[in-house]
């Protein structure tokens, strides 16, 4: 692993445009290590100096740190061997996870799982901070240890990085920073739009839409609007019913192939269990069973809209059969509901409710393979309220699913086209001269 991490490196920097320099990290600026104040000393811990353990820049991309978990007393820094960090250093880990890194907005300190870069050019921290994606392999060769991995402070501040000119970092730094701007704000829009669907998604499905399309007041400030059921208090309008009455009689609810086989060129593809997952069917894994034994088991084949229910392995996943398996088959830990009481939407979405939740956990059963029998499956309570109000809430959570689908798409591709960027920019393969030489360029010339 090490010679692939030295070679991988090696053929980084051999890729680097002869015009830009290389130098060592510790020719950046001082490389400073951290410490912890002893604790049990109480009066160490009663400070307003940030101090920052790994855990708290491992798994999270963000380029400024403002605050930590704890802070320190500046006895409590003078005794531990922590140093004082000016604002715009770079703290990178360099014990047991390599690599993690953030700058901080504030001084602070760190523990001694850092090895942080004091820059001569501060305003250069925020290049680095992209650039320290292409160094983790380094980090990881130069790291040494039994219990877990650490680079020394010499091995650190000896590794050669890229030093292009300051106008080219700066350029470099603005493209991916607003990069990185655009992807937290669509999280943030992505972190937004879950939570209010989270909270829409439980008025819908105890409130419900009356007649204006309007959201009923909740129970408590309409009761006349309500009446107890086994399902809590749900709308007048509306029925506590089991599954099985909301089934195509022609077309009960009923699980798949026990052997399907596999291996047929040209047969008939059948769903199992691990093909469902976030909501949909994955094709790229199907089984596909002789026409022969798909014809023993026609009274599972599936059509186009069918909503599927896993019933064994991992229960209650749920997923609609698209266009392309109309015809296509399941296996014996899948149950095919072929919904005609009710919109099948508002039913999926009213499967992840309390009380149908409680019931599908408390039915299945084992240990080792945990499953729920077909007959408790078709008595799972569900609420039904009149197909045009059914529709209706289906349409709204539909609406709110697809803007999240939408956004989530904005977001991998943001993250895909950074990607790209970080490799181009960072390796110099695309040269940001031409957009300093326009932002250069005096009012009123004209480039050659």
């Amino acid at each position: 692993m090490s010679d692939h991490a030295k070679h991988q490196y090696g053929e980084f920097l051999q890729q680097l445009p002869g015009d830009w320099q290389q130098a060592e990290i510790r020719q950046l600026g001082a490389v400073v290590g951290g410490g912890t104040p002893s604790r049990e000393v109480s009066s160490y811990w009663q400070g307003s100096i940030p101090w920052v353990t790994p855990g708290e820049v491992s798994g999270v991309d963000r380029q400024l740190l403002h605050d930590t978990q704890e802070h320190v007393s500046p006895a409590g820094l003078s005794g531990s061997g922590a140093n004082l960090l000016p604002v715009g250093s770079l703290m990178v880990t360099t014990r047991a996870t390599l690599g993690a890194r953030v700058i901080n907005a504030v001084p602070m300190a760190t523990n001694q799982g850092f090895k942080s870069i004091v820059f001569k050019y501060p305003e250069e921290g925020g290049y680095y901070f992209h650039l320290f994606e292409k160094i983790k392999p380094e980090l990881i060769r130069r790291a040494s240890g039994t219990t877990f991995l650490e680079i020394s402070g010499n091995e650190f501040g000896s590794i050669q990085v890229p030093n292009p000119p300051a106008p080219e970092k700066k350029v470099i730094t603005q493209i991916l920073d607003t990069l990185d701007i655009a992807i937290r704000e669509t999280e943030a829009l992505i972190d937004k739009l879950k939570a209010v669907k989270q909270g829409l998604l439980h008025d819908l499905l105890t409130r419900g839409i009356d007649a204006n399309g309007q959201l009923r007041p909740p129970q408590s400030e309409a009761p006349q609007l309500y009446k107890e059921s086994p399902l809590g208090w749900i709308p007048q309008e509306w029925e506590a019913v089991e599954l099985n009455q909301l089934i195509d009689p022609k077309r009960p609810v009923v699980y798949g192939i026990l052997m399907p086989g596999y291996g047929h060129p040209g047969g008939v593809p059948v769903v199992k269990v691990k093909d469902i997952f976030d909501g949909k069917i994955h094709l790229n894994d199907l089984l596909l069973t002789s026409p022969k034994i798909d014809r023993e088991y026609s009274r599972s084949r599936l059509k186009a809209g069918d909503l599927l229910f896993t019933i064994r392995g991992t229960v209650s996943r749920t997923a609609f059969v698209p266009p392309a398996l109309d015809s296509a088959n399941i296996t014996q830990d899948t149950a095919r509901l072929a919904v005609t009481g009710t919109d099948a939407r508002f039913l999926r979405a009213y499967l992840g409710m309390a009380v149908p939740s409680r019931f599908i956990a408390t039915h299945t059963l084992g240990v080792a393979v945990q499953g729920i029998n077909l007959r408790d499956v078709r008595r799972i309570p569900i609420a039904r309220p009149s197909a045009l109000e059914a529709k209706a809430i289906a349409d709204e959570i539909q609406s709110l699913e697809q803007r999240l689908e939408s956004e989530s798409l904005s977001a991998a591709k943001l993250r895909l086209a950074k990607a790209g960027l970080m490799d181009d920019l960072l390796t110099g393969r695309v040269r940001v001269n031409p957009l300093l030489e326009s932002v250069q360029q005096p009012v009123g010339q004209t480039r050659a």
